[in-house]
Parts: structure tokens; C-alpha cells; sequence
């Protein structure tokens, strides 16, 4: 689990400065969008949509994009599609496990291409059910390393707040609760003065595949293809890469 955390986390600040910020920008919009459109336009009312503007402010977003993707997603201005949640399970090089999340507003299209995607790149597709049942839904607060903050004191803000547990990725701290207490654990951090990097629903593997340098590579080629997809929000993967194969990538 560290293992894809820490690569999640590497590619989230690696897609802020490089030549794919406009596709995560697109799929940044979609996000707000969506919990707009299930929760309504006001971030008091809708946590989701209030971590969905956080991401994409940090992200640098220029204001009047998250505006008007709010205003599209809560049918305050025309132009919002009908996007659809749609999940996609899969197996990659070394028999790693895939979950594949989509935003799409067209089914046929996102399942066409994330076949392709998956297959030409050493994948598999697999049926529903055959791959979720190794994951399980968390709620994930990072929290970049900072001065003064250590795991003790962040424990100390979000045990109460209903967190499972806190690991030290190396640069950053992942913070992971029940999806239901995740909001509470985010206030507990804001209410601290600890300021976090994110904080998402997310699939986490309960058993994990460790990859060598060269497994490595092949799945995250595999990835990175599936991720180039317009309708593609998320990749999870239950492999485990340690610091020394990260460091020699």
C-alpha cells in the first residue's frame, strides 16, 4: 500500500509542472463538476465539492475555471455534461491487480478505449467483482512534511477525528480513515493549522504485489497509458515498489 501511495503521490506533484497539466486540469474540472451536480454549488453544504476546489487550486487553476465548473455541474450554467461514474476492473504485468475509475458521458467509448489501453500494454481485462474485492474504500488525507509537524502530532488532531491509522511516505504523511470520517478528519487538521496536500475517497489494496525494477516499469508504462484516457479519473493498483526500486527509477 505505501508502495502505490507513494507513486500516486510523486505523479499528483509530477502532473502540476509537467506538459500534462491541461489533461489534469480536464479531469480536475470533472471532479467539480460532479459533486456540484450531486451536492449542490455550496461548499458548506458539500464537502465534496470543497475538496474538489482545494485540489484544484492546488493545482494552480485560475478561479474562473472552478467557477464555471461549479456553476455547469449544479445546472447554473449550460454546457455541464452527464457524467458517469464508471468503474473498470483489470490485471497488469506480475499480476497486479487494477481498479480503473471513470468519468464519462459516454459508456461505450471509455470502455472501448481502456480495453485497448490495457491490452497493448501487458494488461488484462477482468470481470466486476474479480479484482475489488482485494481493495478497499478509504478515506486518504496527504499531508506534505513540513517543519514541526511529525507523525505524533498529526495523530494527536486526527485519532479523535476517527483515523485508522498514519504512514510516513517519505516526503509526506498519509492519513487514512473510513470514507465517512474523512471529512471530520480534514477539519481536525485545518482546525491545527496543519495544511494537507489532498484529501480523496480512494481504493487501497488489502494485500499487495511487491515489483522489482523491472515489473516497475511495465506496470507504470501500463498506467500511464490508461491515465492518458480523457475519461479516465483514477488508477489504483495493489503493487508495492520499495525505496530502493524507486530510487533507481
Amino acid at each position: 500500500m505505501s508502495g502505490h501511495s507513494k507513486w500516486a503521490t510523486t505523479k499528483h506533484k509530477k502532473a502540476i509542472i509537467d506538459s500534462r497539466r491541461a489533461k489534469n486540469f480536464a479531469k480536475l474540472i470533472k471532479g467539480i463538476e460532479v459533486a456540484a451536480r450531486n451536492g449542490g454549488a455550496d461548499i458548506s453544504g458539500n464537502p465534496t465539492l470543497f475538496d474538489a476546489i482545494a485540489k484544484a487550486k492546488k493545482a494552480s487553476m485560475p478561479a474562473d475555471n472552478i467557477d464555471r465548473a461549479v456553476k455547469r455541474g449544479a445546472g447554473l450554467e449550460s454546457g455541464g455534461a452527464d457524467w458517469q461514474t464508471i468503474m473498470y476492473e483489470g490485471y497488469g504485468p506480475n499480476g497486479v491487480a487494477l481498479m480503473i475509475e471513470c468519468l464519462s458521458d459516454n459508456r461505450n467509448r471509455a470502455a472501448s478505449e481502456v480495453r485497448v489501453a490495457v491490452t497493448r500494454n501487458g494488461g488484462t481485462m477482468a470481470d466486476p467483482g474479480s479484482v475489488s474485492y482485494m481493495f478497499n474504500r478509504k478515506g486518504v488525507v496527504i499531508v506534505t512534511k513540513a517543519s514541526g509537524i511529525t507523525e505524533d502530532k498529526i495523530l494527536e488532531h486526527v485519532l479523535d477525528a476517527g483515523a485508522e491509522d498514519v504512514t510516513d511516505l517519505g516526503e509526506s504523511f498519509e492519513i487514512v480513515s473510513e470514507p465517512s470520517d474523512l471529512v471530520a478528519v480534514r477539519t481536525a487538521l485545518q482546525s491545527a493549522g496543519i495544511d494537507y496536500e489532498s484529501a480523496d475517497t480512494s481504493f487501497l489494496p488489502s494485500v499487495s504485489v511487491p515489483l522489482d525494477a523491472e515489473g516497475a516499469l511495465k506496470v507504470f508504462a501500463l498506467i500511464d497509458a490508461i491515465e492518458e484516457l480523457d475519461d479516465v479519473q483514477n488508477v489504483f493498483g495493489n503493487f508495492d515498489v520499495s525505496d530502493e526500486v524507486m530510487a533507481s527509477l
